[in-house]
């Protein structure tokens, strides 16, 4: 009656196969983000990165499920690392994975083979207009930054460059209706080979792009 969602009430979801814990801190995992991990697995990586981590959900199965890889989980929220933290324990990456406070990429050291996001990208328009099971329950933060959508975009791929290896690949997902401006985005900062992937649905889902190999690199 109090529109508490389900992940809520019982503490925990699934996702790609795993239980997450899930808090009022975090978003709960859902099935549309798992079209991300699907590619992101299609290619070999040894360190990535996850900005925006919260339950941990991408970081964690990523790590799970490539046994050599390891990487960095970012989230701005304190609350959120440690829900990310325990689930990182709770599925055997946490030897693998180190949890960094950070605003996007500041704090954020070392170069990755992967970058990968879920970052919050619903319109301020759009918000009003969701249900109270989602504006009640889950962090405004980490569902829109506001304005058009796209902010969190515009974050990552500013900071890209030096942190993204050549030959690196940047996923990230996207909202309804966003693929068009987030590939223009990637193409934008010099990303090569730049896809808009649909979910299980048929719907714009993930916005995909490489970094260049340096001359001389093959």
């Amino acid at each position: 009656m109090a529109r508490e969602p389900l992940a809520q009430i019982l503490g925990a979801w699934g996702f790609y196969g795993r239980s997450f814990r899930v808090t009022r801190d975090t978003l709960v995992p859902r099935p549309d983000t798992e079209t991300l991990v699907d590619l992101a697995l299609a290619r070999p990586f040894e360190r990535l990165i996850d900005l925006g981590t919260g339950t941990g959900a991408i970081a964690v199965t990523l790590l799970a499920e490539r046994g050599g890889a390891t990487g960095v989980a970012s989230d701005l929220s304190a609350a959120a690392l440690a829900v990310a933290g325990e689930n990182a324990a709770a599925h055997g990456v946490a030897g693998r994975v180190r949890l960094v406070e950070a605003d996007w990429w500041g704090g954020v050291e070392g170069v990755f083979d992967l970058v990968v996001s879920n970052p919050p990208y619903v319109t301020e328009a759009e918000y009003a207009t969701l249900a109270p099971d989602v504006t009640d329950w889950e962090p405004r933060g980490a569902l829109t930054p506001g304005g058009d959508g796209l902010s969190a975009y515009r974050a990552i791929l500013d900071g890209l460059a030096p942190r993204l290896a050549p030959g690196g690949r940047c996923l990230v997902e996207i909202g309804a209706g966003q693929g068009e401006a987030v590939a223009a985005l990637f193409t934008a900062a010099g990303l090569d080979a730049v896809a808009v992937h649909p979910d299980i649905n048929g719907k714009p889902r993930v916005v995909e792009g490489w970094m260049p190999k340096r001359n001389g690199a093959g």
